[in-house]
């Protein structure tokens, strides 16, 4: 067993940080193409006789890489031909080394692709999770795998973990979806009726805003 949690050598959760390359990465990373929640795949490039892990989100752009130790072990379960997920947990930005830097986090799973329908479906619903701002622990054990088969992936786990302790410096950027964000995932995912409803409500709110600050300022 290595770094995060190896359940009955079926799954492998975790949560790693990961760093961008440069403040062109960091503003793709803040954009509308990753949100809180989205899943990524895992890809490695390999340079100075060195392999380095990087998400590529839906949009094939790698907006971020791991370093070497959790590359290295992301190695090993592609080696082992378990199919790998990463889910966007947070991001944040840290002003020292000067001058600063674009990090985050993401919930790692992985598992043997002979248990991958239950878990496809077990993956969604984490996704879903975190995009709401909440952590799964993903050390679930040997049981939690059984309930996952079992279940057909509905079954989720009941304990969360916290957010990193802050530290001066260091800002939490975003860690949850917010509302607007969620009307770019319902576009995304060809729900226009929702799509166009939430729209007109983010309008509506926008109009009595507008409204009430006329009346409160006497126009």
């Amino acid at each position: 067993m290595f770094g995060g949690y190896m359940a009955q050598d079926q799954f492998f959760g975790t949560y790693y940080s990961f760093y961008t390359a440069s403040k062109k990465d960091a503003a793709i990373l803040l954009g509308a193409d990753n949100l809180v929640g989205d899943t990524y795949d895992i890809v490695f490039k390999n340079k100075d006789n060195k392999t380095t892990a990087w998400l590529l989100n839906r949009f094939s752009q790698e907006i971020g890489y791991f370093n070497q130790e959790e590359s290295r072990q992301l190695s090993l379960l592609q080696a082992k031909d378990w199919k790998i997920k990463a889910v966007l947990s947070f991001v944040a930005f840290s002003e020292s080394p000067q001058p600063g830097y674009y990090w985050g986090e993401c919930a790692i799973l992985s598992w043997q692709k002979s248990i991958d329908e239950p878990m496809a479906v077990f993956l969604g619903k984490i996704s879903k999770r975190i995009g709401e701002g909440i952590r799964p622990n993903l050390e679930i054990g040997k049981q939690g795998v059984q309930h996952i088969i079992e279940s057909g992936g509905n079954w989720q786990p009941t304990t969360t973990i916290p957010l990193p302790a802050k530290k001066p410096g260091t800002v939490i950027m975003k860690s949850h979806l917010k509302l607007s964000e969620k009307v770019i995932e319902q576009g995304r995912k060809g729900n226009k009726g929702c799509y166009v409803i939430s729209w007109l409500f983010l309008l509506a709110l926008v109009a009595l805003v507008v409204i009430f600050g006329k009346s409160c300022i006497g126009f």
